[in-house]
């Protein structure tokens, strides 16, 4: 599927408060790319504007005539697209406020809560509906166009997309970022470490981590043994650079100084996981039971619903351009490099989220997998992997199961299989009995039901009965 010298990107939520102009910046920073035409559509013109803008001015810097457009009709967007990107999230902040607060009132915290659980669930099902218009959209007006989506649930929402008929993949940074990390860890160079990973998103596995022929699981395993046992307290930051800002520090809290619960699971299992250790405690039943062994596991809390709601969205993406004013290089992300490629038909290894054709034989054939994918002209190759060790593969089958039924339930309408989801979710059938879980759906159902498909929509009486019984709780 190579494409022309000059590529029509489409960015699907391009008004999103600094992930979107990164990843403009990205492909700005590929000289092939450049002769691109960006298409940056959202709904929110006023959010679309104040990303057009700064890209506008990035490229003015540096000199770069790459064309802008901005648009609100997605139709616009799509029409004879090369490549359509899709990062957004649907119901914005105070949706996300829904997914992690009706649960944690019925006992569920969920740290992040966009991947799995109720929160992942309910983040999936209430995006639905653009997921349909899009795929739409797509078959009709760009058929042939290779889709990028980093919207999460990554796992749902890109099996949801393939079931669709589009050629999808689903990227993520947990690969990238937890080798870097693991470099660090190990005062290795990472230009000089090879790896292989797969599973399935926020849940793959380092499966090799070598330098030059060195097998470096032994060092790994004892040095983070070592600086991250259980109830040990909160650690020296492994990732600030000698940066000691507090933005340094509360990135370090996320990933590399704080990894008590991916270490247990290690010692456990026998391989680092790549997702932080917060997002993990979520796929698991075994660090989240109470508050006490919560803060055992994970001393300094790491909360991204109230990271989200206090961002000052004019002034990150300000600074983020002064950056890339300054410095424009690509990130970790894979985004620009899979456009890249398929420009000049130079070959890169991306991991990439796509269907279960086989490529890892143990798990499923209807679940979404991350494994390395080969890219160039003939577009994005995922690579055979064969069976996981069987303990990975049981593991990442606890979580597969919460995914195949949300997106059972999105492509036929059946509301039983979103309750089948949520009792069947690790975390979730660890802390509440089967009427809690469906209490605290029926909730969620409420909670989101303008954004959910018609078929998954709430009765009007169900939806009085379930206010009904959510003021005899709060008010006893």
């Amino acid at each position: 599927m190579s494409l022309s010298a000059a590529p029509t990107i489409a960015i699907i939520g391009a008004g999103g408060f600094v992930f979107p102009f990164r990843l403009i910046g990205d492909l700005l920073s590929f000289p092939a790319v450049r002769s691109a035409q960006l298409r940056l559509m959202d709904i929110d013109a006023g959010r679309l504007s104040r990303t057009a803008r700064a890209a506008r001015e990035l490229a003015a810097h540096h000199g770069i005539r790459t064309e802008i457009l901005e648009t609100t009709d997605q139709r616009e967007a799509l029409r004879d697209a090369d490549v359509v990107i899709i990062t957004f999230q649907v119901g914005g902040i105070e949706s996300y406020r829904h997914d992690v607060e009706i649960p944690r009132r019925h006992g569920v915290d969920q740290t992040v809560g966009d991947t799995l659980g109720p929160g992942g669930v309910f983040r999936f099902l209430r995006s639905v509906r653009s997921y349909e218009a899009i795929a739409a959209d797509v078959r009709e007006l760009c058929p042939r166009a290779q889709v990028i989506n980093y919207a999460n649930p990554m796992a749902m929402a890109t099996a949801f997309l393939s079931a669709k008929g589009l050629t999808t993949v689903g990227l993520c940074h947990s690969v990238q970022g937890t080798t870097r990390m693991l470099a660090r860890a190990l005062d290795v160079p990472y230009d000089e470490v090879s790896y292989l990973s797969a599973g399935i998103n926020h849940q793959a596995w380092i499966l090799r981590f070598e330098r030059r022929g060195e097998d470096l699981y032994p060092r790994l395993r004892a040095t983070m043994h070592e600086r991250h046992r259980r109830g040990r307290g909160a650690r020296d930051l492994e990732s600030d650079e000698g940066d000691h800002s507090e933005a340094a520090r509360k990135a370090s809290t996320y990933e590399g100084g704080n990894e008590q619960v991916r270490t247990a699971i290690m010692d456990a299992f026998g391989y680092f996981q790549t997702e932080s250790s917060h997002h993990a405690s979520e796929y698991l039943p075994y660090f989240r039971k109470s508050p006490e062994l919560v803060s055992e596991f994970i001393p300094e809390r790491w909360d991204y619903y109230e990271i989200c709601a206090a961002h000052d969205e004019e002034g990150d993406i300000d600074r983020q351009l002064e950056r890339l004013k300054d410095d424009l290089a690509p990130s970790i992300e894979y985004g620009a490099t899979i456009v890249d490629s398929l420009v000049t038909g130079r070959p890169s290894v991306v991991y990439g989220n796509v269907p279960n054709t086989g490529l890892i034989t143990n798990l499923p054939a209807d679940a979404c997998v991350e494994v390395p994918c080969l890219v160039d002209r003939n577009g994005v190759q995922p690579t055979v992997i064969g069976e996981l060790p069987p303990q990975l593969a049981a593991i990442n089958r606890t979580n597969i199961g919460v995914q195949e039924l949300a997106v059972h339930a999105a492509l036929t309408g059946d509301r039983e299989s979103v309750y089948h989801a949520i009792a069947l979710d690790p975390l979730t059938a660890a802390l509440l009995t089967l009427d809690e879980i469906r209490a605290m759906t029926d909730e969620l159902f409420e909670a989101h039901a303008s954004f959910l498909p018609d078929a998954l929509r709430p009765p009007a009486g169900e939806r009085a009965r379930t206010a009904d019984a959510r003021e005899t709780v709060t008010t006893a």
